[in-house]
């Protein structure tokens, strides 16, 4: 099966920054990479988009994390990024990498990666 893979998660104290970063396998065809993007999920809470970008660079952001994180793209290396700064508690959550060729719909995921924010 295939899987991306992320990597950066990790204990940070509130205010603090984390990078988290994901790359797609040679494997998955360039057309499912039109849309990268990070999502996270709580405990006891459902899957929610955090930030994606598109292949031509169109972004949307959670209101939660608006001028806080920050999502970037690598095309040719095939990877994404997010920036997260200024952490709050309610930012901890397992951040999962997902990819697609569609903005509404994720066609492949990432394993996840937690995020702690906590002193």
């Amino acid at each position: 099966q295939v899987q991306l893979v992320e990597s950066g998660g990790d204990l940070v104290q509130p205010g603090g920054s984390l990078r988290l970063s994901c790359t797609a396998p040679e494997s998955i065809y360039s057309s499912m990479l039109n849309v990268m993007g990070w999502y996270r999920q709580a405990p006891g809470k459902q899957r929610e988009l955090v930030a994606y970008i598109t292949r031509g660079g169109k972004i949307k952001n959670a209101d939660s994390v608006k001028g806080r994180f920050n999502i970037s793209r690598d095309n040719a290396k095939r990877t994404v990024n997010l920036q997260m700064n200024s952490l709050k508690s309610e930012d901890t959550a397992v951040y999962f990498c997902g990819v697609g060729r569609y903005t509404d719909y994720v066609d492949y995921w990432g394993q996840g990666t937690q995020v702690t924010v906590s002193s």
